[in-house]
């Protein structure tokens, strides 16, 4: 294995501090390949140096350097039989995974562009041309590709991206509009899939193999048709790419954006061309964690290097874990279309500036209970597990579930358990609250369930024959911390938003494996000392 490249000398750290503190990324988003990376850290490094929000990026840093240090032991404690051995394991399970490549299904991913931005531009024709960002002071859900080119991005908290654009707008968030305009975008998809998968509210994957077969049309002409007929019906443009598989067709809706298309060819050579210096990072289900972890310890940055360093990859991870970072070098994916199932849960939350006003927190609670009622009811859903999520001032994070006898779904109902729940954490200074609602009254087969009726689980769970909950407090547990808590469209990041995800997606990697190394959140937490994981910047 190649030795990882030398980290940066004490004394250059010491001259440049900002070039290690990593939080801001510039590269990841379409739009802003020509920013100045090194500028955009040093203003958030100097922007945020003692705030609560540098302490908190300091932790995080530090737990990914112990990872890579234990990794790195870890390696050098392979023997050259251990070494031998795993290659073989590498070699052969490559080989397996080869024999299932399907090349049969044409999938295009359609992705929106900067489309809350868009929407508001679209609203008002005054913010054409100008740097703008949807959000506010606070923190930013979005910005438009004019914004994009001074290193502005979603998930920037607002003031930073002052900073870097003087002149930028802020326009409030409109989830309503931005819903409406989702709306639209989707029944032009059901016309080329009626079982299309809508990712979020502005993107979705789409298996186009039958309509490309029953129209004698090739995939590229059906992208540009499906393309063309969004923006005729919205006055919004998207972007698209097509592929084998979906994970490639991902990748391949950003290379041509905005308002572009990219077609793979659905053969292999073009496959390992195309993968073979594609950046990790690029990957849906790598993000930065995962992208320093396999770069620290392994020395891979490309999809290529996977493969090279495959052996390493089954020594140190688990089974599925890398099958995924070997299926990634071998430009695999999904092909098949998955079942619908119905939703686990329906969540929204809200960022805003740090306060310990309870009056204010009251009021926040009060809109999410409502967003949430009318979210369920549309829908026809009651749950009876409902989850407080809160992020406090110094960015710790706190999960609080209580689980009712009764199915609710209405404002009132929701209101009066969540107020239970945070007056338990009262008095505190917050900067995000969210609500999350779980164990709807559907099972598995779509019929409506008895929330009275025992099953063994209920029993093994509880630990009680009564069925009753030990405890109504508790943290949010893995059978409520799935991947859904909260999406944002624009960027997988939990900014102000509804999850709007109808499909229960599976992490590529095994929750076991790195802790899991793309929670973003590494946060020490008072009660029990040990790291949370939770899935979105601050």
């Amino acid at each position: 294995m190649e030795k990882a490249e030398a980290e940066p000398s004490a004394s250059a750290d010491s001259a440049r501090p900002w070039q290690s503190y990593t939080t801001v990324y510039t590269n990841a988003k379409a739009g802003m390949d020509g920013v100045d990376k090194e500028k955009v850290q040093r203003t958030v490094y100097e922007m945020s140096k003692g705030s609560k929000y540098f302490e908190n990026e300091e932790r995080k840093e530090a737990f990914i350097r112990q990872k890579i240090d234990n990794m790195r032991a870890r390696c050098a404690k392979l023997s050259a039989s251990d070494i031998s051995h795993y290659q073989m394991v590498a070699d052969k399970r490559i080989l397996e995974l080869e024999a299932m490549r399907d090349l049969s299904r044409i999938w295009l991913h359609v992705d929106m562009d900067a489309f809350y931005a868009a929407v508001e531009t679209l609203d008002n024709p005054s913010l054409r041309g100008r740097p703008m960002a949807v959000g506010g002071m606070s923190m930013i859900s979005t910005a438009n590709y004019e914004a994009r080119k001074f290193g502005v991005r979603a998930a920037m908290p607002g003031f930073i991206a002052r900073k870097l654009c003087p002149e930028l707008i802020f326009v409030p968030t409109d989830f309503k509009k931005y819903t409406y305009y989702s709306d639209l975008t989707r029944k032009v998809f059901q016309k080329y899939d009626p079982n299309f998968m809508a990712a979020s509210l502005d993107e979705a994957y789409l298996d186009i193999t039958e309509v490309c077969n029953e129209r004698d049309l090739t995939s590229g002409e059906i992208a540009e048709e499906l393309r063309t007929s969004v923006h005729e019906v919205t006055g919004l443009t998207c972007s698209a790419g097509v592929a084998p598989n979906r994970l490639l067709a991902k990748v391949c809706s950003d290379i041509n954006k905005p308002n572009g298309q990219f077609v793979l060819p659905s053969n292999r050579m073009a496959v390992m061309t195309f993968i073979s210096s594609l950046p990790i990072r690029k990957i849906g289900g790598i993000g930065k964690v995962t992208e320093h972890i396999l770069s620290g310890v392994f020395g891979i940055n490309t999809c290529e290097e996977m493969l090279q360093k495959g052996g390493f990859l089954c020594a140190l991870f688990s089974r599925s874990s890398a099958d995924f970072f070997l299926s990634v070098g071998l430009g695999l994916g999904k092909t098949d279309t998955p079942q619908v199932r119905f939703r686990k849960s329906i969540s929204n939350e809200r960022t805003f500036s740090a306060t310990d006003d309870t009056a204010l927190l009251y009021q926040k609670l009060a809109e999410l209970s409502e967003m949430l009622s009318i979210d369920m009811q549309k829908e026809g859903l009651s749950g009876r597990t409902l989850t407080l999520k809160l992020k406090t001032a110094s960015f710790e994070v706190r999960s609080r579930a209580v689980t009712m006898q009764k199915y609710i779904c209405s404002r009132e109902d929701i209101l009066n358990h969540a107020l239970k729940l945070l007056n338990a954490e009262l008095p505190l200074s917050l900067r995000l609250i969210g609500l999350r609602m779980s164990h709807f009254n559907e099972d598995k087969d779509g019929h409506l369930s008895d929330p009275t009726q025992k099953t063994l689980a209920n029993f093994i769970i509880s630990g009680d024959a009564s069925g009753k909950n030990v405890g109504e407090h508790s943290l949010l547990g893995s059978d409520t911390s799935d991947s859904h808590f909260m999406v944002d469209p624009e960027n997988d990041l939990s900014i102000d938003n509804h999850e709007t995800c109808h499909y229960v997606s599976e992490d590529p990697l095994d929750s076991n494996l790195l802790s899991d190394l793309d929670h973003c959140n590494f946060n020490l937490s008072n009660n029990s000392g040990k790291i949370d994981n939770n899935n979105e910047l601050p």
